[in-house]
């Protein structure tokens, strides 16, 4: 009932400055705001063709909240799903599409990302890794952790971390699903390095830009740095300034997001298991990019780090761990520690599977999280330029 209301105070509001926008040049500009924001509330209210996209099925299902903060009234759409109104625009004209990414797939499995985007029928290819994880890389997951829904699991996860932090001698990225924890940690982290007398340079999230915060962090070679969300995906450390990623829990999503929790509640009506078909490779894509910070190139080594039990205890752990870059694996601190006294890497030269001969929509995931340059043959000279590429696989050219 109030956001009518909101609309008959704007309309007023609007028919007054118009009348007064003719003495003033500043009046006439409020006017036009004035009406602009009086047409997105009636849209809000009102889906149109703005907010609700005409498909097969009618009107695509839009899901709407407000929010409030100290200042601001916040009105949110968000379409239920984007798969019908990208599979139009891919329709729309004929031509060639590539979706190139470390983390399209969840083992090797494509299914949640084609339902989102509405391309069951395309192609779709794994690229092996360059990397040889298992003498790169070791995966550590701690035993006697606490649940991590409980107060004490933060300061759990730093006092299990410091041993392979003072091994590495720095250079660890810890990586938090929520602020309020990344904010704990970087207290916590103060406390034990000022009284264990370690000179390791201390970078949190919101102490500047991201870029800022990551070129500090490559120049200093052996900083921590806390991070949330803004640090598990698009960062791009190598070499010795990054040997180790902690990662505090399994990033599954929070159940109060409104457009998440409508999109469960239509699987569930539909019959379907919202877990297992879309919060479990939801989090497992994102637990990839969080992974994905420590290898970088051939060169590189360290310990993936993961504090939550839940891989181990839970079935759907496994599911989870067979998403991950195949690491060796360690529940023992002795051995996550001892990995930095051995220096020895390997490289292994790149598989390139064959690709589909015909026209069409293919999607490709990069197991090494850094490959290169992807020319998908027969295709209409597309490129798909993977971010920081060191290794070209095909062409390096459009054709």
């Amino acid at each position: 009932a109030s956001l009518p209301l909101l609309q008959q105070a704007l309309k007023a509001l609007e028919q007054a400055l118009t009348q007064l926008g003719e003495r003033a040049e500043g009046l006439k500009r409020c006017a036009v705001r004035a009406t602009e924001l009086r047409q997105r509330v009636m849209r809000w209210i009102t889906p149109d063709a703005e907010l609700a996209e005409q498909g097969e099925g009618g009107l695509t299902e839009m899901v709407r909240w407000v929010e409030l903060t100290t200042n601001h009234l916040l009105l949110h759409a968000s379409p239920l799903s984007g798969a019908e109104i990208f599979r139009r625009q891919v329709d729309a004209r004929p031509r060639a599409w590539i979706l190139t990414s470390a983390t399209l797939a969840v083992g090797g499995d494509f299914s949640l990302y084609q339902q989102q985007m509405g391309l069951q029928q395309s192609d779709a290819v794994c690229w092996d890794s360059p990397f040889d994880y298992p003498k790169q890389g070791l995966f550590y997951v701690p035993h006697n952790l606490p649940e991590p829904n409980t107060p004490e699991h933060t300061r759990a996860v730093i006092e299990a971390a410091m041993p392979v932090v003072r091994a590495a001698g720095g250079g660890v990225f810890f990586l938090f699903t929520t602020l309020r924890a990344m904010r704990q940690a970087q207290e916590l982290l103060f406390e034990t390095l000022r009284r264990e007398h370690l000179d390791f340079p201390l970078l949190a999230q919101g102490e500047g830009s991201r870029s800022a915060l990551l070129e500090r962090f490559r120049q200093l070679g052996n900083a921590i740095l806390v991070g949330s969300s803004s640090f598990w995906e698009g960062v791009d450390v190598r070499g010795q300034a990054l040997s180790v990623v902690v990662i505090d829990k399994l990033p599954f999503a929070p159940p109060d997001d409104p457009v998440l929790k409508a999109r469960l509640d239509a699987m569930q009506r539909a019959g379907r298991n919202a877990f297992m078909e879309y919060q479990l490779p939801q989090a497992a894509i994102i637990l990839k990019q969080g992974a994905g910070r420590l290898i970088r190139d051939e060169q590189d080594r360290g310990v993936l780090m993961i504090c939550d039990n839940r891989l181990i205890s839970r079935p759907y752990g496994r599911k989870l761990v067979a998403s991950l870059p195949r690491m060796r694996r360690t529940r023992d601190e002795a051995e996550a520690v001892a990995f930095f006294n051995n220096t020895d890497v390997t490289l292994l030269p790149v598989r390139v599977p064959q690709l589909p001969p015909r026209r069409g929509t293919v999607q490709a995931t990069f197991e090494g999280f850094a490959v290169g340059k992807v020319l998908v043959h027969h295709l209409v000279g597309i490129v798909a330029q993977i971010v920081h590429a060191q290794r070209v696989i095909g062409l390096d050219h459009d054709e």
